[in-house]
């Protein structure tokens, strides 16, 4: 069976979207992976590891996946290539449904759809030249065009004087460097990506998503991953979904989800990226006013840059520059501001609602003297 015949739709599929719905509802048709009504239970436990997830994956984009251990985040990946079985619900790929493939159509779905680990998971006894050849070998493609493509893949990883190395004189990066290759032999459309940079150093991380931002760019690839380190789908993600008991609990363009966040599971797993207050300004807060002259803390955040000139008028009183700074996300502005606020005018309540006026997410972090 050829590649392309295996993503054609049986005559079971319903028809391409009409001109019409394809404009009415682009989200549906500019999607390369749609889950609808997703759910996973596993034998034996009695609560779903997904459940009702409904979600679009644009084609070209990067798209991560984050949550708690335990989230769901792997069973979600995993039924993209059908390593997992929904229990439940659909997948559809280019708008085709794969709970019906039968092994062989499977098998030609995975060559559409690489994926890379957290460990690697290379041959020690082979070469990266050979590590990176052999699902060519086994697909049963000719020499030279085996040879052809690792050459061409180990010069795309920056691998291309490594041919003859073994994995254990291979750095973390440069492992993961051909595990890359590995999952590109193929020339998949999509790109799956398991803790791809859990194990790397954070300078190692930085070059792995900057290669996989390249490819991104240069072949069209449509990459999701799943992570639990937040500032790598700030850093290369456009958007992201957050899980919580196999349930999306929130989802959008990183830089909205990053500055105006929902839900309390996305602000646990976005506080490391927040800047810690200062020891001194930490130990003197006070859950509440201590006197009438006790100053309000705020921190606030805003998708954009603030005129703070206009901010501290608006709040009134003395405002003083705490902590703060303004970030780029997605090529967005993103401003986080620590504010103290002493001698306003307004009550609480009415001061807090007056600076939600200037930011998305705003919040109390106590009363200093």
């Amino acid at each position: 069976m050829s590649s392309a015949s295996a993503l054609r739709a049986p005559t079971s599929q319903p028809a391409p979207l009409p001109a019409r719905e394809q404009v009415l509802r682009p989200e549906v048709f500019e999607a390369h992976v749609r889950f609808i009504g997703l759910g996973k239970t596993y034998p034996g436990q009695g609560q779903p590891a997904l459940q009702g997830i409904d979600l679009n994956i644009r084609r070209g984009e990067i798209f991560g996946i984050i949550g708690r251990s335990g989230a769901g985040k792997s069973s979600l990946l995993r039924t993209i290539n059908r390593l997992e079985q929904p229990s439940e619900g659909r997948v559809l790929i280019d708008q085709v449904d794969i709970a019906a493939f039968d092994e062989d159509r499977l098998v030609q779905l995975r060559r559409h759809i690489g994926m890379i680990f957290q460990h690697f998971n290379l041959m020690s006894a082979k070469t990266v030249w050979q590590n990176v050849e052999l699902p060519l070998k086994v697909a049963g493609v000719a020499k030279a065009e085996r040879q052809h493509k690792v050459r061409e893949l180990l010069t795309l990883v920056g691998l291309e004087h490594k041919h003859h190395v073994y994995p254990a004189q291979l750095s973390g990066g440069q492992k993961q460097r051909v595990g890359i290759a590995r999952a590109l032999v193929h020339d998949p459309k999509i790109l799956l990506c398991d803790e791809a940079t859990s194990a790397l150093d954070p300078e190692t991380t930085a070059s792995i998503l900057e290669l996989l931002r390249d490819i991104n760019q240069r072949l069209g690839l449509t990459i999701v991953l799943i992570t639990h380190e937040m500032a790598v789908i700030r850093d290369i993600c456009q958007r992201v979904v957050v899980l919580e008991h196999g349930q999306v609990v929130e989802q959008g363009e990183v830089w909205q989800v990053f500055g105006a966040q929902r839900h309390e599971v996305t602000r646990t797993l976005l506080a490391p990226l927040q800047a810690k207050l200062p020891a001194a300004l930490q130990a003197s807060l006070r859950a509440s006013p201590a006197s009438r002259d006790a100053a309000t803390v705020l921190r606030l955040t805003r998708l954009g840059e603030p005129e703070l000139s206009e901010l501290f008028a608006d709040l009134g009183g003395q405002v003083r520059l705490l902590q703060g700074g303004v970030q780029t996300i997605g090529e967005r502005a993103l401003a986080q501001l620590v504010l103290a606020v002493r001698g306003s005018s307004l009550e609480g309540h009415q001061l807090l609602e007056r600076a939600r006026r200037w930011g998305d997410d705003v919040e109390v972090l106590g009363y200093v003297d």
